[in-house]
This record gives structure tokens, C-alpha cells and sequence, in this order.
């Protein structure tokens, strides 16, 4: 669906925010929004409805700042609506905002992973914070971390940089992203790379599916042999 993955972001036009405003929020959630698009932050996309394909419209959706509850904001609309794409700070530019014991581990991976030739990106609370400058985090928020890698072997790699990590806050969570914009969860793909889970969740734009073996993270050219 025009090259859309998880955890891209999403920059409305002008034009795109006014539709966006004039619908029926709750007041909390129009406050909100109407603060959001006054700074020209972005959305970032989420699950694509299949009734969504060829339709000339894209989901995306919006978690609101600290101040305004835990709002969970869904947000449908036309893709002339859309002025560009972007994406997630990298690992980098969040550690400004890291408690203060955890910055240097936190430094030390983005260096592994930067030699392991591997781009870590913050979404979660960590992320939208270093995006609005609003307050995200909470002492008990997770490190949320998307990284794409280009097959198993790759990772593997990065895996075992996650699970070598000893400082306890924040949690490291999030997604290894594969070429094709499937995601599973790191933990999940130590989990069953490890034999101690029979299935692995995979998550598309457009569906979640369990997969019980590699053929959907294997290069495409070994797919064609595969029986």
C-alpha cells in the first residue's frame, strides 16, 4: 500500500489538518489535536483496514501527551491529506532523555548497533516526547526501539546486542523490522529462535498472523526453492 510501514510517520498539509479539526472529537481530544496541528507535529501510521486498499485513504492514528490523559487518538484520511513522510528519532537523539544511569548503555548500544550496520528508531513514549518536546514518559516507560534488519542472520545479531544490555531502566522493548515491513517483537524473536515458542507473531501493515517456520523472513530467492 504505497510503500506504508509501521511506525512511519505522517505530516498533514494544512488543508489535511483543517478536515481532521472539523470533525466531532471530545473536547479533551480536539484540544489536544488542535495543539498537535498548530505545531505541525506528525501522525504515524497504523494498521491499514483491507477495505482500505485502493481506496485513496490511509489509517493513522495519534497517543495523546502526558497532560491530556491516555487518550488513543484514530485518525482516517484521504492521502491528498498527507504532505510527507518521515520517520522516528534515532537511538541517538533520545539519549538526552534517558534516566541518568542509563545513558551510557544506552550510548553503547547505538554504537553496536551502528557496527552491526543497523539504524535503531524510538517510538513509544521516549519517542513522541523527543519529537513534541511534551511530556511522554513516565518512571515506568519502556525504551521502545524499531530496528530493521535484512534477514535472520542480521537479526540474530541484534538480538543478542538487546538481550547483552544489564541496565535495568528503562526496559528495552519494541520490533525488528524485515525488508518487506514485516515486524515481531525482539523478545518474541528470542523467544523462538531459541525453541521456546512453537509460533512467532508477525505483524504486517494490513494483518497479524502466527508463522511457524522462516519462509516469511527468508530471502526471496530461497522462498522459491522452498517445497
Amino acid at each position: 500500500m504505497h510503500g506504508l510501514r509501521r511506525h512511519q510517520l505522517a505530516h498533514l498539509s494544512a488543508e489535511g489538518w483543517s478536515g481532521v479539526l472539523q470533525r466531532a472529537w471530545e473536547p479533551q481530544a480536539q484540544a489536544f489535536l488542535a495543539q498537535w496541528a498548530n505545531h505541525g507535529l506528525p501522525l504515524v501510521v497504523t494498521r491499514q483496514p483491507p477495505e482500505y486498499a485502493g481506496s485513496g485513504r490511509i489509517a493513522l492514528g495519534l497517543p495523546s501527551a502526558l497532560a491530556w490523559g491516555k487518550l488513543r487518538l484514530a485518525v482516517q484520511v484521504p492521502w491528498t491529506a498527507v504532505q510527507d513522510f518521515a520517520e522516528f528519532p534515532a537511538l541517538g537523539a533520545v539519549l538526552a532523555l534517558l534516566p541518568t544511569e542509563a545513558k551510557a548503555s544506552a550510548a553503547h548500544l547505538q554504537q553496536a548497533l551502528d557496527a552491526c550496520g543497523v539504524t535503531a528508531r524510538v517510538f513509544g513514549s521516549y519517542g513522541w516526547q523527543a519529537l513534541s518536546g511534551l511530556p511522554y514518559v513516565r518512571p515506568e516507560s519502556d525504551l521502545d526501539l524499531c530496528i530493521g534488519v535484512d534477514g535472520m542472520a542480521q537479526a540474530d545479531a541484534v538480538v543478542a546486542l538487546l538481550q547483552a544490555q544489564a541496565t535495568p531502566l528503562p526496559r528495552i522493548d519494541g520490533e525488528l523490522m524485515f525488508a518487506d515491513g514485516a515486524a515481531v517483537a525482539w523478545r518474541e524473536w528470542a523467544a523462538w529462535r531459541g525453541g521456546r515458542a512453537r509460533a512467532l507473531l508477525v505483524r504486517h501493515l494490513e494483518r497479524v498472523g502466527l508463522e511457524h517456520d522462516a519462509g516469511w523472513c527468508a530471502p526471496r530467492a530461497l522462498q522459491e526453492t522452498m517445497p
